[in-house]
């Protein structure tokens, strides 16, 4: 049976690739999701795995040839025609320490899954599964997490952990082997022989780069007279692609890095008691990247308040009906979500961003809600925000709350965002100036709803009133519009019939 090996999803907006290596020729025998070729797009490099084991047949674009998005890169023999190409592999001699599989057994590579547009590693936080364990096809052996997410491995197959390759704890790039699973009829039989080898073999050394530069980067490094020796490459196995030129172009020279303050001397008693503990990954990108938005944008933080009676007297009449009509329960956040998609139609630079010398205005709300998760903050987008209905936006700050709670968001669902929303109510909050979600110009500070006396008519009235922080690049945003934004806000939040009327 031939099998179509095509070129994959390259992302949004992208719609065709350059071919930059292929790591087997016409003849080779190949596993199920081993990587065949390597694929460079103007911002990312993608690699294309086998759809299923067999013999890799005619190779149709070849390295530097240009592809669009589905078309055919190669075709692949699957089943029987497989076998003879298989042979030689098999009959290799296996170390002496190491037993041959059982009979009727193969070994499975368990990969570092697709990690995201721009993640280039992870941590691997916990392994579910231990050496010798039975393990169920799809069955999660172990989770990583990145910058952003936690990534949940699948087995590829069925059969016996026999190695684990990257322990708890473990950075590994995004095409690193995790385990070995030995699968097949005589699987129960190897992790006995297979576990110790595992633990016993010593970690191999890093292997000399011996594998050839994409062809787009040998070209520009050639024109640029650029010493390949000097480009750090981001490809497989150490390779130097097109964007790692382009970087090495860009990148201003290096200053030495200052060094860290040291921590002030500890009592020995009060050393005893303390605790310490590696940041995570996300919280080392939480602060990485709050402290790039400080260093970079001129954030300035303008004030007001807003009073919820008539948002919340709304709100109260028909809660019940809202819940029975759309199964989802009707909360503050889609209000304020409204409010700020009508108030960045009237302050567009709010809803911009700076690119190099130019501003970029967006003609669209992609709304990110920040959500405290156990792992750390993280900010979902409800794209087309203001193309949504009520119903439409609780509903999707409910799924993506939950998801982002259980770790099971994708680096997609996080990415490209135009403005923020921040509720630092929920956790009791009363004022507080938000830090800026990079690219973005803006965000807005939800705080908690108090009770306070408030001068209505000429008379003194408890009324349930909320502070709102904005804050903004003050680089793109002047005072003016800040403070419209926030005006226009609490004018809708006071009378929400005006976001029926589009007022």
């Amino acid at each position: 049976m031939t099998i179509e090996v095509r070129v994959p999803t390259l992302g949004e907006s992208v719609t065709e690739a350059t071919v930059a290596t292929w790591f087997k020729k016409p003849g080779d025998a190949v596993a199920v999701d081993e990587m065949l070729c390597e694929l460079e797009t103007d911002k990312v490099t993608v690699e294309v795995p086998a759809p299923a084991a067999g013999t890799l047949g005619e190779i149709v674009a070849g390295e530097g040839d240009t592809v669009g998005v589905d078309a055919l890169l190669a075709t692949l023999a699957e089943g029987a025609g497989a076998a003879p190409a298989a042979a030689p592999a098999a009959a290799a001699p296996a170390p002496a320490a190491e037993p041959a599989p059982a009979s009727g057994a193969s070994e499975v590579d368990v990969m570092v899954p697709t990690l995201g547009e721009s993640v280039t590693e992870a941590t691997v936080s916990t392994w579910f599964k231990a050496v010798g364990d039975a393990v169920s096809q799809d069955e999660m052996l172990c989770e990583l997490e990145t910058d952003k997410v936690s990534v949940e491995v699948p087995a590829p197959a069925s059969g016996v952990l026999s190695e684990i390759t990257a322990p708890e704890g473990a950075t590994v790039d995004a095409t690193a082997k995790l385990a070995v699973i030995s699968a097949g009829a005589g699987a129960a039989t190897a992790p006995a022989a297979a576990a110790p080898v595992a633990e016993a073999a010593p970690a191999p050394a890093p292997a000399a780069k011996d594998v050839a530069d994409a062809p787009s980067a040998r070209k520009l490094m050639a024109e640029k007279g650029i010493d390949p020796a000097a480009v750090q490459g981001s490809g497989r196995d150490g390779r130097v692609m097109k964007e790692d030129v382009l970087k090495a172009l860009t990148a201003p020279a290096e200053k030495p890095a200052a060094p860290a303050a040291p921590r002030a001397p500890v009592p020995a008693e009060d050393a005893a008691r303390e605790e310490r503990i590696k940041m995570t990954r996300l919280r080392s990108t939480i602060a990485r990247r709050l402290k790039d938005a400080q260093n970079t944008a001129a954030i300035l933080t303008t004030y007001n308040e807003v009073d919820m009676t008539e948002t919340m007297a709304l709100r109260s009449q028909y809660k019940d009906e809202f819940e029975k009509r759309h199964g989802v329960r009707l909360g503050f956040m889609s209000f304020f979500t409204k409010a700020c998609c009508a108030a960045l139609k009237e302050v567009p630079e709010v809803n911009a961003e700076i690119d190099g010398n130019e501003i970029v205005y967006k003609n669209f709300v992609h709304m990110g809600i920040a959500a405290g998760t156990p792992q750390g903050l993280v900010v979902p987008v409800i794209r087309d925000a203001d193309a949504m209905s009520f119903a439409e936006i609780e509903a999707a700050i409910a799924e993506k709350g939950k998801r982002a709670r259980d770790g099971k968001l994708s680096m997609a669902e996080m990415q490209g965002g135009t403005f923020t929303i921040s509720n630092g109510g929920v956790y009791g909050s009363l004022m507080s100036s938000p830090i800026l979600n990079p690219p973005q110009s803006g965000i807005l500070g939800m705080h908690k709803i108090q009770q306070r006396p408030m001068v209505v008519n000429g008379e003194i009235v408890a009324r349930p009133m909320m502070y709102l922080a904005l804050s903004y690049d003050h680089r793109i945003v002047d005072g003016k519009g800040a403070v419209t934004f926030l005006v226009k806000v609490k004018e809708a939040l006071e009378d929400p019939r005006r976001l029926l009327m589009d007022l």
